[in-house]
């Protein structure tokens, strides 16, 4: 279990909400799965919000970005781990994939950038440019547009767990 979602103190930080675990060779078959899997879980954990369609919205738009972030990487082999939790106002996804160590660098490099002082700056400018989105622009609008914040973890060899917190309940209209 990730330390994301253990107890502190004997009190559920995040309490899990779902989980998905896949095999890479079958999430890359079909584009479509990342749709299908964040629809899916948009749906399930958003029942009890204060306004359930809203939310499902978001979390489905925001889970879907990631999932592609995942999908771009294109490993022939391992698993994806998709862990939904919350606490709260804010829901976490916690989605554990095969990186090698020069896509770990980038998305630490990325997560660094988000964090920084010129996140919003940086976001403007990278989409008001001709450029197909990149996995930091990706990363970029999800901290700007959805308030979410990251943190990366290592799984394991080649492993890594991108976690993704979403105050999605108290983000104005």
């Amino acid at each position: 279990m990730n330390i994301a979602s253990q107890s502190v103190g004997g009190e559920a930080v995040f309490k899990p909400m779902i989980q998905i675990d896949l095999e890479v060779k079958a999430f890359l078959s079909a584009w479509l799965h990342c749709d299908q899997i964040s629809t899916y879980s948009a749906r399930m954990i958003s029942h009890n919000r204060s306004d359930s369609v809203r939310h499902s919205n978001l979390f489905s738009s925001a889970f879907n970005e990631l999932l592609e972030v995942a999908f771009r990487a294109r490993h022939s082999s391992g698993e994806i781990a998709c862990r939904v939790s919350r606490r709260g106002e804010t829901d976490r996804i916690e989605l554990t994939f095969p990186c090698m160590p020069e896509e770990r660098q980038f998305y630490e490099e990325a997560i660094l950038q988000i964090a920084g002082s010129e996140a919003r700056e940086r976001y403007l400018n990278s989409v008001s440019g001709d450029l197909a989105p990149s996995r930091e622009v990706v990363l970029l609008e999800l901290a700007i547009d959805y308030n979410a914040t990251f943190r990366l973890d290592e799984a394991g060899a080649d492993t890594i767990t991108l976690v993704v917190d979403l105050p999605l309940e108290g983000l104005p209209n």
